[in-house]
């Protein structure tokens, strides 16, 4: 790539642009935009005295990250957002412009304030307005009728990112089913299974970043869109600059991260498996290894892992992946010659692929060979990461465990999904029910978007919430009126995050248990109400025999007693009547006294907790019989010590994993157990005519979470196809051109890894702008996703006018029944400046309508990176 050229362009379009013209995301292009300001210049500026200001501590939740942030209130109104410098991932004021767009959430003049009820055909838009007493007595009489009739698994619960995940346990354990749904599947749940199978502990790694000297990053666009990637970057970018740390990026398309990388490799979709194996190749044949930690920490054995990776050459790399041997050699010897202050990581540019779980598995391999697992400045991780019941203990008595399943939480075509947590596989759940697969009573959704995020999400997943048989009932709890909610028969409007409570936690950079608190900043406007507190209300109308697991009050109540363990006296001498106050003051606690789990697995077990336990002389595994009877591992004999080893069976890093080879063949799937490398197979013998279409997020958007906030919506609100410059010359394609993109479904492999649905058939058709460029691999087009909405309002719509009457226009005439009063000042009205029918560039495509269900083998992750596609320029 030509960075200087691409720089010296950039800087060209700035200088060309007039006063107050835009620069649009198209490079070299600047555009004077018709505007009319909603009022002069005087009334738009507003001055907030922040010395004046009330400063309340909380917890964003406009992406995974989950930082921690301080607000600043005035009349009931949150004027300003910045990071809260307590949280130890944040350090500082800092935050980014998803966190600063926060008010925008509760200031959206479209935001659901009052229940609705269905009131015409499901879908048809038409709406009555209710009292919550109403919806509360109608969603328990039917959860009710479900329980009494012998099936609380028809109860169901479909959420995206909650971060109240024990709230709403609890309200399923109460009702007794275990139908809680999610949308780890068509995230992240690739990544956290290699974690597990490697590590045993931990989903979610936490580099040491600041002290590392060699990043290998495959695919991870932490610069932007990586879960924790504003903690993760700022440590990056500080050690490049303190100690001339190197980052080097593989990825399709040049990202953010990418383009700040010292080096940018573009992969073939699908083949950083290979490339991370032909790197392990060249590490173990020139010896650049950790002898003592493999040795001692890591199965198989050195001799095996070199016969085993003996095939995977640079030269085969090469072929498949179009990174050169010599490249992948070399980046190889410098990588393992910086260790152990080293780290190769990924994240979905290598997880959300049909073979993703051993690409991740293959990156996370390169750690162990060079000894940089658990070390300073290395792949780090932490030991205690969840809101643990005995570290913070909610109300009692609480409700036992259901002991049934369904295929829908628990399909047993993926028998890794729920291995080591709830993952499930929640982009089937719609076909599933489609087929008959279960049966659903009462379908309760919550912050998911699944016809906007959801791959089908256009046609299956809104076939399947249009038929009242196969969902009878749906309420819907939302801030906006979203697409998940025109398909609801009562909309039960949510109070933001900045308006409820939650106890929240997070892998800490700093490698330390730590967790924050989520406290109203404001009160919600009408009567938006936590989709918490209506469980708890709804709970205790089911029955006396419900209704006793919500005797504690709300959910302050519910945060307050889980807050009961934590210290009441600061770090400044301040004094506190108990935990939840000191949480309320700090909005953190961190366990500092515990020392970094710096190689945690060569510590010593204690004399008495290995009193009693025996050692398998094959596996030199220890055991011990809990109180319960049960014989489980607790360590690892390494010579005549004791050590605690890694939580996996076999206590060691684990190359290969017998247990996915066994559960593999449970389903009928050849699987060695090894990280080994197979080819994508719809991308095998790829036609010429054909391409590799891939997503990404912005920095600025999270799925369906962010497009109605207004800030983030003007600065990007479309998403023109990304198109290789010279694959773009040979079709005739210039930027701006429209162009159709037609998508096929997948083929399946040829070691019983069948794909869902594989018959390699066209699935579906869009019609995009092109962008040309050369930040992008020439067999790849690339679509950004979390855009175009069609319904939402009118930051996300693209479309300007006075609210009630574009409400009228769209598809639900009657939801402004659950506006609030119009705004005095509306600068949606003039100055949506995007709306395509004034000029501007609209507000984009659902790409994810186009592409097809397609979870991986074994673990059932999305692979979104996969979907072949073919285009042809219209005009």
């Amino acid at each position: 790539m030509d960075r200087r050229s691409f720089i010296r362009n950039g800087i060209g379009s700035m200088a060309t642009l007039g006063v107050g013209e835009l620069i649009l995301l198209n490079p070299s292009t600047a555009q004077a935009m018709a505007y009319r300001p909603v009022a002069n210049g005087k009334q738009r500026k507003i001055k907030n005295n922040y010395k004046t200001a009330t400063r309340i501590t909380s917890v964003c939740l406009n992406c995974s990250t989950v930082c921690g942030i301080e607000g600043f209130v005035q009349d009931n109104k949150v004027i300003k957002i910045r990071g809260n410098p307590l949280d130890p991932n944040m350090g500082s004021h800092m935050t980014c412009a998803k966190g600063q767009s926060g008010p925008n959430v509760n200031d959206y003049p479209e935001r659901l304030l009052y229940p609705l009820k269905r009131a015409g055909e499901r879908g048809s838009g038409l709406w009555k307005r209710i009292t919550w007493d109403e919806a509360y007595e109608e969603i328990a009489r039917r959860i009710r009728a479900s329980i009494d009739a012998g099936h609380p698994e028809r109860v169901c619960i479909h959420q995206g990112r909650s971060r109240i995940e024990a709230e709403i346990g609890r309200f399923l354990d109460a009702i007794g089913t275990p139908v809680l749904l999610n949308h780890r599947a068509i995230c992240s749940s690739n990544k956290r299974a290699a974690n597990y199978v490697s590590l045993g502990e931990t989903d979610w790694e936490s580099i040491d970043a600041e002290r590392c000297t060699y990043f290998l990053n495959f695919g991870s666009n932490f610069y932007e869109a990586h879960q924790g990637g504003l903690h993760l970057v700022s440590r990056v970018v500080k050690a490049r600059y303190d100690h001339g740390a190197k980052l080097v990026t593989f990825d399709v398309r040049l990202s953010n991260t990418a383009g700040r990388s010292d080096e940018w490799h573009q992969p073939f979709p699908g083949t950083e498996g290979a490339i991370a194996l032909a790197m392990a190749h060249v590490i173990v044949r020139e010896n650049e290894i950790d002898r003592d930690f493999i040795d001692k920490f890591v199965q198989p054995g050195l001799e095996t892992i070199r016969t085993w990776l003996a095939p995977c050459t640079p030269a085969w790399a090469a072929k498949l992946s179009g990174v050169a041997a010599a490249d992948i050699t070399r980046l190889a010897l410098e990588f393992a010659r910086k260790r152990p202050a080293v780290a190769a990581f990924t994240n979905r540019g290598t997880g959300a692929h049909y073979n993703g779980f051993n690409a991740e598995r293959a990156v996370v391999m390169l750690n162990a060979l060079v000894g940089s697992v658990a070390k300073e400045g290395g792949y780090c991780y932490g030991l205690d990461e969840k809101l643990s019941p005995a570290r913070y203990p909610a109300p009692e008595p609480r409700p036992p465990k259901p002991t049934i399943r369904t295929d829908l939480e628990d399909p047993p075509e993926w028998p890794l999904a729920n291995r080591w947590q709830k993952m499930k596989v929640g982009q089937v759940v719609f076909d599933y029910l489609r087929q008959g697969r279960a049966r659903l009573d009462v379908y309760l959704s919550y912050t998911i978007a699944a016809p906007m995020t959801w791959p089908e999400g256009r046609s299956t997943t809104v076939d399947v919430l249009k038929d009242e048989k196969l969902i009878p009932f749906h309420a819907c709890s939302d801030v906006v009126y979203s697409e998940m909610a025109h398909y609801a028969d009562m909309i039960l409007p949510d109070a933001t995050y900045l308006e409820r409570w939650g106890m929240d936690i997070r892998n800490n950079m700093e490698l330390q248990h730590f967790v924050t608190l989520r406290q109203p900043m404001v009160t919600p406007p009408g009567s938006a109400t936590s989709f918490a507190d209506v469980l708890f209300e709804i709970g205790k109308r089911l029955g006396p025999e419900q209704a006793k697991y919500f005797r504690f009050g709300k959910h302050e109540d519910f945060v307050r007693h889980q807050c009961s363990k934590l210290p009441t006296r600061g770090a400044d001498g301040k004094v506190f009547k108990d935990g939840f106050e000191y949480m309320k003051h700090y909005g953190v606690y961190v366990d500092s006294a515990a020392p970094k789990p710096y190689e945690v697995y060569r510590k010593p077990l204690a004399a008495a907790l290995v009193e009693g336990s025996r050692v398998d002389e094959k596996t030199r595994v220890i055991y011990k019989t809990d109180d319960k009877g049960k014989e489980k591992a607790i360590g690892l004999m390494v010579g005549e010590v004791p050590v605690r080893g890694f939580t996996t069976p076999s206590r060691k890093f684990e190359i290969h994993a017998p247990e996915v080879a066994k559960v593999a063949a449970t389903i009928g799937m050849v699987d060695d157990g090894l990280p080994t490398f197979r080819q994508v197979p719809s991308h095998v013998g790829l036609a010429a005519d054909r391409l590799i279409l891939t997503t990404f997020k912005w920095n600025v958007h999270t799925q369906g979470r962010t497009a109605s906030q207004k800030y983030l919506a003007e600065i990007v609100h479309d998403n023109p196809m990304w198109i290789h410059a010279a694959t773009a010359k040979k079709l005739g394609i210039k930027t701006g051109d429209t162009v159709e993109l037609t998508t096929y479904r997948p083929l399946s492999g040829a070691v019983g890894d069948k794909a869902y649905r594989g018959t390699g058939e066209v699935l579906g058709s869009a019609t995009v702008k092109a962008f040309v460029t050369k930040g992008i691999h020439p067999r790849v087009v690339a679509v950004s996703n979390s855009l175009g909405w069609i319904t939402g309002g009118r930051a996300c719509e693209g479309e300007r006018g006075r609210r009630v009457e574009v409400a009228a226009k769209g598809l639900a005439p009657d939801a402004a029944q659950a506006f609030g009063p119009a705004p005095a000042v509306d600068d949606l009205e003039f100055g949506l400046w995007w709306d395509e029918k004034h000029g501007g560039r609209g507000s984009g495509v659902n790409i994810n309508a186009i592409l097809p269900i397609n979870p991986q083998p074994l673990v059932g992750m999305q692979a979104w990176f996969d979907t072949v596609c073919s285009i042809r320029k219209v005009v």
